[in-house]
């Protein structure tokens, strides 16, 4: 790598808090079960677990994603899915754990992204092993018994200086 070539953004975890719109708790797991469902056959996502807390009508999407090429692609991809989603429901907040690259972190800059608050923590250490995890349509851990075909390190960080909310 030459000292013009930036090194690459690396994976980010995005967690979307979704507040429930009253009487569309059905509308909404039906929605988010097709999104899934599209962006498992065709999404660059190496992970996607949708939680749902009933009795406060909030949802917790997390999605890891390998890079920021990544997430544009999946916002490409998934627009009417998305779409589909917000029928149901709205963005509480948006937090992002890593290194996206500066179009995705202008892309979620205050007031391009929405009007809800988002956040950036870039990673400090850790590594990732997703072989064998399953998709267990959204049960659990292998419970489907099929084993994921993703998997990898990254591990450290370059001691570059970051901001840690956008």
């Amino acid at each position: 790598m030459t000292t013009s070539e930036a090194p690459p953004s690396g994976a980010v975890l995005m967690h979307n808090t979704m507040k429930i719109t009253e009487g569309h708790l059905e509308g909404f797991r039906e929605a988010i079960r097709r999104a899934v469902a599209f962006v498992e056959e065709h999404g660059p996502q190496l992970m996607v677990r949708v939680f749902v807390e009933e009795s406060e009508m909030r949802a917790h999407s997390f999605q890891l994603y390998g890079d920021s090429e990544a997430i544009r692609t999946h916002w490409k991809l998934s627009d009417p899915y998305i779409a589909g989603v917000m029928e149901h429901c709205s963005v509480e907040r948006l937090d992002l754990y890593g290194d996206p690259d500066e179009d995705v972190r202008a892309a979620l800059a205050p007031g391009a992204a929405g009007p809800f608050p988002v956040s950036i923590t870039p990673l400090f250490t850790g590594f990732l092993r997703l072989t064998g995890t399953g998709t267990a349509g959204g049960r659990g851990p292998d419970a489907a018994g099929e084993a994921s075909t993703h998997g990898g390190t990254d591990t450290g960080t370059d001691g570059a200086a970051h901001t840690g909310t956008r």
